[in-house]
């Protein structure tokens, strides 16, 4: 799993790249961006606050996709960790809301 989560670091979508390189990549925790967790790998993983976060685009919104983010979210929470989503769209248009959300989480996390 380790090799397709190197594939995926390499062939980001543009809104994984704005969020990495414009807030995550120099929090003051650290991110690691697709992580493996269990047979999953999450887009965004912060160790020290057992968050994750996930982007979602459009194939994420059908009943199939819905069904299947349930059951990562279900397997991930199983592990210990809080999954915050956003959608590419948000990312777009409410950039500075999504860091302030992510922000919030970790602090009230202890981390």
């Amino acid at each position: 799993m380790s090799a397709r989560a190197r594939e995926l670091r390499k062939n980001a979508t543009p809104q994984e790249n704005h969020l990495w390189y414009d807030f995550l990549r120099t929090y003051p925790v650290q991110f690691k961006r697709q992580a493996v967790i269990s047979h999953f790998i999450v887009d965004f993983y912060c160790p020290a606050a057992k968050l994750v976060v996930e982007l979602d685009g459009s194939q994420h919104f059908s009943d199939q996709g819905a069904a299947y983010d349930n059951e990562r979210d279900s397997v991930i929470t199983a592990f210990g960790c809080k999954v915050l989503r956003f959608s590419n769209h948000d990312i777009n248009t409410q950039f500075r809301a999504v860091c302030d959300e992510i922000d919030r989480v970790v602090r009230t996390s202890g981390a």
